[in-house]
């Protein structure tokens, strides 16, 4: 039935599409337009004023002292500028670098200016700023929470400063400039995804006098220097197998750019005395991606980048080696190796990784945890004739194994035998008392008690009903060892979840935590947010939960800190942050569910204007980004989270709503793209124009949108959507498309959650290409670009490809591509660039859409959905 319903309705869209496209013409652009004059732009000022809404002087805190005394803001001047971003760098593999301060170029566009230190005990506030003309970032408390470590960065260099915590009084303590690159960036973030995540270039040692970082190496020599003749062609060699490999961008595709990968990523391992700024380099020269220091400083663990390198991945896919060394340099052990991924067939190593190796916070070597072989247990006379335990593994014994220096197979002390599987241990401040974890099931251990566990949460039973999974609370990671918070007098640890309600559209989701006796099992609660807003617990400022601050926000509210006195309930405000952008927050905004002709329901979200009349019919503009599932309750599923007391802040270039202001109502509805697993795209052109339909109609039938002046816009997938709609539905005059791809074949091996190839889906890559379809588009096309995208599969070229297309045809289209910019926006200039454009095109070919010289809505266009 869904299907004949599908197939019969495509028919019918596909005939209102054709006769629009046969009796339309392209609207051509008024030469004095705004959106087509060559220079940065800025949108009208009501526009402007909420886009440089001073949201960055609102305060947030977070990031605990050691103790107790201070937390942490950092102190920004708001959106970055073009002129950063306009300063030289290198794309390599992935990774953006600013050559002449020897940093990634994320520090250089960067706008922290410092950090104020809050006391939520009293609110006492200590200010530290980096000097005049530079910028701060990256801080962290020394051990003892007396001092406060951060990078500075002017323009040459990068350097560590350290501030007196109760004066703010700041000194450097590095001569020779850090190597703040490959040191920085994380490859496993940047292999999910999330290449802008900051790795920490320096870590301080366990007494607060050493810090131990990567430095710019001594008499390196000059920077490589292209060669002005090519040394070779450029050449990609197929691997063995099969390599279903994604279109990675700005890969090193010569030696050139192999060298000055090498240049700025090889860096000198160095301790460095707070006290005096001594110097100790140790080991030779790198390509040091990852350091972590032993607690006391006297082994570091040292993750290097290795070659060979490649023009078909990126460089988070290049093979590393993970070494313990000593303050000498000298390697100790290989505790770990990677190699290489170009695809095809994987090389394993022979070394087999430890699981859950950890320094232990005494700084007494690493903990890790193995599987006793079953040898040993009948040697030791532990092995047991049982062939299978109750879940029908086999039967097993792991230990937790003391390592220390030099970590040889000599070295190895069995700390705790363990009647069963084990996946990791963590510490409490009792060196006597062990959390032992499996699968989320976790048990307390006292060491003079080997015999005797207490349970403290079972994975299977410990959660109540429709709650998040229930966690321990910890203290933040004290050199990579896990802390679990206990209290005062050590015999109980502290349970946190958040509990979900079957409706969470009118009920919002609420935390909890309790205080849980280990060997009673005993739990009373310390901690239950409120209904009527969304509270979170930020830090407990005592082991007993006596006096804690959280955050407190509502739908109307913006974000606020709270000190909470448990026993008597007393509150105090720590702060006085501001909502910047009251219009929108005043801005009437509806949840509507609408109903597809097959019967899917789904939902939008409608913004409307703060001085909104109802019955008014107003131009419109729907932003969306289609998502696959696999059926309704797939769908439905993604709101279990939902927390309906959130307070709405603005971005300034992801709020659509900000568009309300200049008079339009912001359509955001789902697009649910439905269908079996594996084969949801097979219906994705008939569920996006039904899905459009449906919320066209239901608005229609409101009296909230006029029908004849719709746009629709999208970014990255949304992009590629809104292409679509304007191809393949009659509904709209204007498009906004962002960063999209628009030839599914420049994605041959899957794209979204798309994972056949085109070889195997052929018909439904090819359908679900615009470009293929470019002569049937009707409407107005705005597309935007970054010339800088990073994101896998949106190469800026498909703009430019579509353009050109479009172009041929004599379509109505523009086409802006903004330097130095990347996947998502960042430059103040550029954001307020785009929305300048997008309110002038808007307005030219939507609001004031049947004004003097703009063409007439079509009959067809009106009944499409009728």
């Amino acid at each position: 039935m869904v299907d004949r319903y599908r197939r019969t309705s495509l028919r019918a869209l596909a005939l209102v599409s054709a006769l629009v496209t046969l009796a339309s013409k392209p609207v051509l652009a008024r030469q004095d337009a705004t959106f087509l004059q060559e220079s940065y732009l800025t949108p009208p000022p009501e526009i402007e004023r909420i886009i440089t809404a001073p949201r960055h002087e609102n305060v947030a805190l977070e990031n605990l002292s050691p103790d107790g005394r201070f937390m942490l803001h950092n102190v920004t001047t708001g959106l970055p500028t073009l002129e950063d971003y306009s300063k030289p760098y290198h794309l390599l593999g992935g990774m953006f670098i600013d050559p002449r301060g020897n940093r990634r170029r994320i520090f250089t566009v960067g706008t922290g200016i410092g950090f104020d230190l809050i006391s939520p005990a009293d609110g006492r506030r200590v200010e530290i700023r980096a000097p005049a003309g530079t910028k701060a970032s990256t801080p962290q408390w020394s051990p003892d929470g007396k001092s406060l470590a951060y990078l500075v960065h002017d323009r040459d260099a990068t350097h560590i400063y350290v501030a007196d915590v109760r004066t703010g009084r700041a000194r450097r303590v590095t001569r020779t400039p850090v190597l703040a690159t490959l040191v920085t960036y994380n490859l496993l973030a940047a292999q999910h995804g999330f290449s802008t995540v900051v790795e920490s270039p320096y870590r301080w040692t366990a007494d607060g006098r050493t810090i131990i970082t990567v430095l710019v190496p001594d008499n390196r020599g000059a920077a490589p220097t292209p060669p002005q003749t090519p040394q070779h062609p450029r050449i990609k060699v197929a691997r063995e197998g099969t390599n279903k490999l994604r279109t990675f961008p700005s890969l090193l595709e010569d030696q050139y750019q192999r060298d000055l990968f090498t240049y700025y990523s090889t860096g000198q391992l160095a301790a460095i005395e707070v006290r005096n700024g001594k110097v100790t380099k140790i080991g030779r020269p790198a390509l040091i991606n990852k350091i972590d220091p032993a607690p006391r400083g006297g082994y570091i663990r040292v993750t290097l980048v290795r070659e060979p390198f490649s023009n078909i991945v990126p460089i988070h896919r290049y093979g590393t080696v993970e070494e313990v060394w000593d303050r000498s340099g000298k390697t100790l052990v290989t505790l770990k190796e990677t190699f290489l991924d170009e695809g095809g067939k994987k090389q394993t190593s022979k070394i087999r990784p430890k699981t859950n190796l950890t320094w232990r916070p005494d700084g007494e070597g690493f903990h890790f945890v193995e599987r006793v072989p079953d040898r040993e247990l009948k040697e030791r006379g532990l092995a047991t004739e049982q062939k299978t335990d109750s879940a029908g593994r086999p039967p097993r014994r792991d230990r937790l194994v003391q390592w220390l220096p030099p970590f040889d197979s000599t070295s190895m002390r069995e700390i705790y035998l363990h009647d069963g599987p084990l996946s990791s241990v963590e510490y409490t401040r009792d060196p006597n008392l062990l959390i032992l974890n499996y699968a989320g099931t976790y048990s307390a251990l006292w060491l003079d008690e080997p015999d005797t566990t207490y349970l403290i949460l079972d994975r299977e039973q410990g959660n109540p009903a429709n709650s998040d999974r229930v966690t321990l609370m910890r203290h933040p990671d004290y050199f990579g060892a896990r802390m679990v918070r206990i209290s005062r007098d050590g015999g109980s640890v502290y349970l946190s979840w958040t509990s979900y309600s079957e409706d969470p559209f009118n009920e919002a989701p609420r935390s909890y935590i309790d205080r849980l006796d280990i060997r009673t099992g005993e739990r009373v609660r310390v901690f239950e947010s409120a209904a009527d807003a969304h509270e979170e617990l930020v830090a407990a400022l005592d082991d007993d939960f006596e006096k804690f601050v959280l955050s407190r926000e509502s739908p109307t509210t913006v974000k606020d800190y709270y000190l909470v006195e448990r026993e008597n309930g007393r509150e105090e405000r720590l702060t006085n942050n501001i909502d910047h952008t009251p219009e929108i927050t005043a801005a009437e905004r509806r949840m509507l569910v609408i109903t597809r002709r097959d019967g899917f329901k789904f939902r939008a979200w409608v913004t409307l204007p703060a001085d909104y009349r109802p019955g008014t019919r107003l131009p419109a503009l729907f932003w969306f980004y289609p998502r696959e599932f696999e059926n309704q309750k797939d769908y439905d599923n993604r709101f279990d989270r939902y927390n309906k007391n959130r307070f709405r802040t603005v971005h300034p270039l992801r709020s659509v709503t900000i568009l309300t202001r200049a008079g339009y109502a912001v359509v955001e509805p789902d697009a649910p793209i439905v269908g079996p697993k594996g084969r949801m795209n097979d219906t994705y052109l008939s569920d996006l124009m039904h899905n459009l339909a449906a919320v066209i109609d239901e608005l229609d039938r409101q009296e909230i949108i006029d029908r004849d002046r719709l746009a629709i816009g999208g970014h990255s997938y949304g992009a590629f959507s809104t292409v679509n709609a304007l191809i393949h539905t009659p509904f709209f005059r204007a498009g906004i498309a962002g960063a999209g791809n628009f030839n599914r074949t420049l994605t041959p091996f899957g794209f979204q959650r798309e994972s056949r190839t085109l070889w195997e889906a052929r018909d439904t890559y090819l359908t679900m290409t615009p470009l293929l379809y470019a002569e049937r588009m009707q409407g107005a096309l705005l597309l935007y670009h970054g010339l800088d995208d990073q994101n896998v599969g949106t190469n800026p070229m498909n703009s430019d490809f579509l353009f050109r297309a479009l172009n041929g045809l004599g379509k109505n289209v523009v086409l802006y591509m903004y330097p130095h910019e990347d996947h998502g926006f960042r430059a103040r200039e550029s954001i307020l660039d785009l929305w300048a454009r997008w309110i002038s095109w808007l307005d030219e070919h939507v609001k004031n859409a049947g004004q003097p010289g703009a063409e007439e809505p079509k009959a067809e266009v009106a009944e499409a959905t009728g």
